[in-house]
């Protein structure tokens, strides 16, 4: 079957449906930005600023990561401010099922990717 290439949302649309388990998993959190998003959840980040700080994403990218994130269940979004209306974003048990597959890319990581130092002149 030949996706669609009209439009990238479609694409991971797609892939929601595919008969594949790892497919269907990409197709929540198959992107970097959302990926490191719920990185930063684990960590204890749970405040727009706070992702945009540490990730150094565009707003709007991550204003549509963390609302994909919300609808597909990975994170629950919690008002903590009236005026102006701000939220906070945690990780629902859906999101926190995700720990072991997290700690597997971290490992992966560190073995197969080590941070390499500029040699010094």
């Amino acid at each position: 079957m030949e996706r669609d290439s009209s439009s990238k949302a479609s694409r991971w649309d797609e892939l929601a449906t595919d008969w594949c388990p790892v497919a269907r998993a990409l197709s929540v959190i198959g992107d970097r930005w959302t990926m490191l998003i719920v990185r930063d959840c684990f960590l204890g980040k749970s405040r727009f600023e706070e992702f945009q700080t540490s990730l150094g994403v565009t707003r709007h990218v991550l204003s549509d990561r963390l609302k994909r994130l919300v609808e597909r269940g990975v994170l629950e979004r919690n008002a903590y401010s009236q005026r102006p209306p701000r939220y906070e974003y945690r990780l629902s048990e859906k999101g926190r099922d995700f720990a072991p597959a997290l700690v597997g890319l971290k490992d992966w990581g560190k073995k197969h990717m080590p941070v390499r130092k500029p040699a010094a002149t």
